[in-house]
C-alpha cells in the first residue's frame, strides 16, 4: 500500500450502503462515504473527478449488469465495489452464484484501474443480523480472497468494534448515520494510503445508559411498522426501493463541478 497517495479519478459502484442511505442532507438528498471520500480527495488533487453509479437496493446481478462495464469504460485510478450483502438477506439465495457474480465483477474492473477496492461491510449487533450472519461471512471470506488473487485492497468494516454500536446506525436499522459514513470514509481514505485524520474511527463511542425497556419496546414496534414490514413485503414481491431509480453521478465529472 503506498503512502501519501495521489490520486485523479473515483468511480463507486454499489447498492444503498455507497448511495449513502441515510446520511441525508437538508434537501433531501443523501451524501454517504463516498461522497465525503470524493471531497477529501479531490482537496488533494485539482480537477479530481468522481462517479458514483451505486442504486439502493440492487443485488449483485443488477450491479454487474448496470454498473460494473460502465466503471470499467471510465478507467478511474481507484474504483470500490461493494456488493452481495442485498442478496445475502433474501429469504432464499443462492451462495454459489452470488461468489460467481461477486468474481466477474472483480476480474472485470480489477484490470480498468489503477487499484481496486473491496470491503468487509460493518454489521449491526442484534437478533436479525443474527440470523444471516454465516452467509455474510461466507461472502467476506470470499471478497477476501478475491482481493488476494486480483491485487484489491480490503476495507474491514465488519471488524470494527465502532460500526457495530446501534447508535452508528439509523432507525431502519439497516443503514449506516452521517458519523457512521464518516468513518467508513476515514477507513477508506487510510487503506488507500492517505495519512489518517482520525486514527481512531474504530473505536466505539464512549457508553451510554441503555434506553428504557417502554423507550425499546416503542423504538421496535416503529421500526417494524415503518422498516421491517414494507422490507418483507419487497422481498416477497421481488421489488426493490430501488427500482426506477438512476444513479447520483452517474458520470465521471469533477468533483466540485456535477452534472446538473
Amino acid at each position: 500500500m503506498q503512502t501519501n497517495a495521489n490520486y485523479t479519478s473515483l468511480v463507486a459502484v454499489g447498492d444503498s450502503f455507497t448511495e449513502g442511505m441515510s446520511d441525508m442532507l437538508p434537501d433531501g438528498t443523501y451524501r454517504g462515504w463516498a461522497d465525503l471520500l470524493a471531497g477529501r480527495m479531490a482537496a488533494r488533487t485539482p480537477g479530481f473527478r468522481y462517479a458514483n453509479l451505486a442504486v439502493r437496493g440492487k443485488l449483485i446481478g443488477q450491479i454487474v449488469e448496470e454498473q460494473v462495464d460502465v466503471a470499467a469504460a471510465m478507467s478511474p485510478d481507484v474504483i470500490t465495489l461493494v456488493g452481495g450483502l442485498n442478496d445475502t438477506l433474501r429469504p432464499k439465495v443462492d451462495m454459489g452464484r452470488v461468489r460467481g457474480l461477486l468474481e466477474e465483477a472483480v476480474e472485470r474492473l480489477a484490470p480498468a484501474c489503477e487499484q481496486l477496492v473491496l470491503m468487509r461491510s460493518p454489521g449491526r449487533t442484534g437478533p436479525v443480523f443474527e440470523r444471516f450472519r454465516p452467509r455474510v461471512e461466507e461472502l467476506f471470506t470470499h471478497i477476501d480472497d478475491l482481493a488476494k488473487r486480483h491485487g484489491a485492497l480490503v476495507v474491514d468494516l465488519y471488524g470494527a468494534p465502532s460500526l457495530g454500536d446501534p447508535r452508528m446506525w439509523d432507525v431502519d436499522r439497516l443503514h449506516l448515520t452521517g458519523e457512521g459514513h464518516r468513518r467508513v470514509a476515514e477507513a477508506v481514505w487510510q487503506v488507500l494510503g492517505y495519512d489518517p485524520e482520525d486514527a481512531d474511527w474504530h473505536t466505539p463511542m464512549p457508553p451510554t445508559d441503555p434506553p428504557g425497556w417502554i423507550s425499546r419496546r416503542t423504538a421496535d414496534v416503529r421500526f417494524a411498522r415503518q422498516h421491517l414490514l414494507p422490507w418483507i413485503g419487497r422481498r416477497l414481491t421481488g421489488r426493490s426501493s430501488g427500482d426506477g431509480l438512476p444513479p447520483k453521478r452517474p458520470d465521471l465529472y469533477p468533483y466540485e463541478n456535477p452534472p446538473a
